[in-house]
């Protein structure tokens, strides 16, 4: 295995840092068995389930990772891709990367993000795009693919969650694993 460059980004009390970003050891449910990659719940996110895939250690673009760093965050995205879907019964997902500014990245940490979706969800399938153009870092139930339709808001209507929604979210997530 190759090593990892010094600048590793674990924070004492189990929090990691997403770019500038702390995110509280409350708000990650899932961590790969490497150490290298972690799942965080999402302040604003687009659908039901979007979840963040990060590497541990604060990386601007995916060329910065080891190959290790880059294994462990495809294994760890198959991973949760699958529990998340599973438990919104969601018959597809989004699994995007917005690389760079120009492409669009907001916070310059590698993230990955994987949205369950259901037939039907977005009025045109690729609103999603658009939805993740403007995303940025609401509380809906979850779905079932059995005909119901997510409840997208407009991203204006999208306001950040407050600290308990998403460490209740990642509680539940958690046990997932």
């Amino acid at each position: 295995m190759s090593s990892t460059p010094d600048a590793v980004t674990n924070v004492s009390d189990g929090s990691l840092l997403f770019a500038q970003f702390k995110i509280k050891a409350s708000q990650i449910f899932y961590k790969s068995p490497s150490g290298l990659t972690a799942a965080i719940v999402n302040l604003k996110p687009i659908v039901p389930g979007h979840v963040l895939i990060i590497p541990t250690r604060v990386v601007p673009r995916l060329s910065g990772l080891t190959e290790d760093e880059y294994d462990d965050l495809f294994r760890t995205t198959r991973i949760v891709q699958a529990k998340i879907e599973e438990y919104y019964g969601a018959s597809a997902s989004n699994v995007a990367i917005q690389d760079g500014k120009a492409a669009g990245q907001s916070v310059f940490h590698v993230h990955v993000h994987i949205l369950p979706r259901s037939a039907g969800d977005f009025e045109r399938n690729d609103d999603v795009y658009d939805a993740l153009e403007a995303w940025e870092p609401k509380k809906t139930d979850k779905t079932t693919s059995e005909g119901r339709k997510l409840e997208v808001p407009d991203d204006e209507d999208r306001k950040p969650r407050t600290m308990q929604d998403m460490e209740e979210e990642a509680t539940e997530y958690r046990n997932l694993f």
